[in-house]
């Protein structure tokens, strides 16, 4: 029974696509956990909750896309040796600086914004609303919290010069 009313070929290439994201995140989540675990320095109270919000929000993501893969009538990847060998992103390091976790988290993000645009455009040529509307929330919500990382990770002296040259 084809209740999706979408062709198999057509969401094939979807599912691939949203296999790599899965990877991805599950990668992500891992690496926000051994920073929050490792974080040290005087930001560690700021970034050691900021980063369990973000662990937390990305472990419900990588539920979401696997039951995505599960409503197209796929199976989602499910070995972490598979995740390591989909993804694009590498797993974190310990010994890593506050404001290198940040940077690094800010790389991850630009790669995961470009693996949901991937999603996107295989979901528009098979006509698969759902997951659109998905992935659209995942990019407003990443952009987000990139631009929140990148404005922590500013220093404030920098602001004033840029504002000051501007007046």
């Amino acid at each position: 029974m084809n209740y999706l009313n979408m062709q198999d070929e057509k969401v094939l290439p979807v599912v691939v696509e949203l296999n790599t994201l899965l990877s991805d995140y599950n990668l992500y989540y891992q690496k926000l956990r051994t920073f929050h675990w490792n974080i040290l320095g005087k930001n560690f109270f700021d970034l050691h909750e900021k980063f369990e919000n973000m662990y937390n929000e990305a472990k419900l993501k990588v539920d979401e896309i696997a039951e995505r893969i599960l409503t197209l009538r796929h199976h989602p990847v499910s070995k972490f040796s598979d995740y390591l060998k989909i993804s694009s992103l590498s797993e974190g390091s310990v010994m890593t600086t506050d404001g290198e976790m940040v940077d690094e988290l800010l790389n991850d993000h630009k790669t995961m914004l470009s693996q949901m645009r991937q999603v996107l455009n295989k979901a528009e040529d098979a006509g698969d609303e759902g997951t659109i509307d998905l992935i659209g929330a995942y990019i407003r919500e990443l952009e987000k919290s990139s631009w929140m990382l990148n404005a922590w990770s500013k220093s404030t002296s920098d602001h004033l010069l840029k504002v000051a040259s501007k007046s």
